[in-house]
């Protein structure tokens, strides 16, 4: 593995690269180049509209109250930040391993251990809480089979699509998210219509200044409603993960990031305002039935929940293929860099078959998880999740601004997407998310996360960096 030294000055002194190491594998060796642009530019659209925003913004909602526009605003403008960042970072050096990939390189083997795997995990529970969710949808529909049944027909569906080709991963992903964007695109417009007074009489500025005012819950509610904000743009990172696998990764990468940004600040904000403005922030059925059913039923749209919970169901199924293919991708990654267990470096058919297999079975285990150990092991790995997505996002800050420093010495033309306001704004979202980690502590639930994400990623980073003092110590001196 390649190691950087580096002079008291800062000045990053490369050795040269043996066989193994990151700078190899920038290019996904063995791997298929099956996706097409159009692949691309709906995983960078479907990968942040998820289930969190058709249903967890309203738990945000019922804490901090119309405020919460401004919350989901702040996370976006954050989020944006990463994609650019992200974007520069894969269309100058794409990767399978996206980040994790580039914080090795940049930091040394301890930051490639730990995003990386504090990523797969995260990504694995979130398959688990996916699948549990969706099988609880169709049971409602189809209760002749259980659940947990249910789960395990989406869970085997999906493994089986992953272990095929990645053109399947592409196409599915494609659909979905496709109609992803067509539900929020008519929510929009009907909710501008609502507020016009098509619908029956317009609401004006009621529901913003009445019922307590814009800041009704006070500090205590724009702490919650700023977690489920910031925790329900999770998922981003994929589209850099699969650009790898397209025919052209360094341009389909830059149009994909460019075109997604902001769609992700109309679909989120503009929802959320629309929901404000159009019911009360403290409808008990914001929380209990989702701010969208609750809003279509208030325009009077037949079969609103039947809609919605279709809507849902499509966003968890994607979802869950989305979370198969990054965590396995992520695995292959880190395990060809020989941060992992060699078994599961297999790959046929442009496929890496034992990472996708090992991500399921890790799926399915948190799914048993919550049936057996629902208050142990399973809250266990759920409170990882959270802070997972933050500690990917400061590894991101912090490797994007001493890769951008390297690439402006020794590459400049690769940097064919650039962030912008280099290093100010890059240092802004790096404070902004240590911001979000002080907010966690100042909640109980909070803490635990903070607590049991510590644990897990002290144990990678102390991992990463034996591995690293291994290989430095095996180099040949001269």
């Amino acid at each position: 593995m390649t190691m950087n030294r580096t002079t008291p000055a800062g000045t990053a002194l490369a050795d040269p690269p043996p066989s193994h190491s990151p700078a190899e594998a920038d290019s996904p060796s063995g791997l298929s180049q099956g996706l097409k642009q159009r692949h691309l530019s709906m995983i960078a659209l479907g990968g942040v509209i998820g289930a969190g925003l058709f249903v967890g913004s309203g738990a945000g909602i019922a804490a901090a109250g119309p405020a919460v526009v401004l919350l989901f605003a702040a996370a976006g403008a954050v989020v944006m930040l990463l994609m650019r960042m992200l974007g520069e970072m894969s269309a100058a050096r794409p990767a399978t391993g996206s980040f994790s990939v580039h914080a090795e390189r940049e930091l040394g083997a301890w930051a490639g251990a730990t995003s990386g795997w504090t990523y797969w995990t995260m990504l694995c529970c979130g398959v688990a809480a996916e699948a549990t969710a969706a099988g609880e949808i169709m049971h409602g529909w189809v209760p002749f089979l259980p659940a947990y049944g249910w789960v395990a027909v989406f869970m085997v569906f999906f493994c089986l699509s992953n272990l095929a080709a990645v053109r399947n991963f592409g196409e599915f992903e494609f659909c979905f998210s496709a109609l992803k964007v067509a539900a929020i695109c008519a929510f929009l417009v009907l909710g501008v219509l609502g507020i016009c007074g098509v619908f029956g009489e317009a609401p004006g500025t009621s529901n913003l200044t009445g019922e307590g005012g814009f800041f009704p819950t006070g500090t205590t509610g724009l702490i919650a409603g700023l977690l489920t904000a910031v925790f329900a743009y999770g998922g981003l990172e994929t589209v850099t993960i699969a650009a790898a696998e397209s025919d052209d990764p360094r341009a389909n990468v830059a149009r994909a990031v460019r075109t997604a940004v902001w769609r992700i600040a109309l679909f989120y904000v503009g929802s959320m305002a629309l929901v404000v403005v159009l019911v009360p922030w403290n409808d008990p059925r914001v929380a209990a039935d989702g701010p969208y059913v609750t809003v279509l039923d208030r325009l009077g749209i037949p079969a609103a929940g039947t809609i919605m919970q279709v809507v849902i169901l499509i966003a968890l199924l994607s979802a869950m293929n989305a979370n198969i293919y990054g965590s396995s991708r992520m695995a292959y990654s880190l395990v060809s860099r020989g941060l992992g267990p060699r078994f599961l470096g297999g790959v046929r058919g442009g496929v890496p078959m034992a990472a996708v297999v090992a991500s399921c079975c890790f799926g399915f285990f948190a799914v048993f998880a919550g049936i057996w150990w629902p208050d142990t092991v399973f809250t266990w790995l759920m409170n990882t999740t959270g802070v997972a997505v933050l500690v990917g996002w400061v590894f991101i800050c912090v490797t994007q601004l001493r890769m951008r420093r390297r690439l402006e010495l020794e590459a400049p033309e690769l940097l064919t997407v650039r962030m912008w306001g280099f290093p100010y704004l890059t240092w802004a979202a790096l404070v902004a998310i240590c911001g979000v980690f002080v907010a966690m502590a100042t909640t109980p639930g909070g803490r635990d996360q903070l607590y049991v994400s510590a644990v897990m990623v002290a144990a990678l980073a102390l991992g990463g960096w034996a591995k690293q003092r291994r290989d430095a110590t095996r180099q040949p001196v001269g």
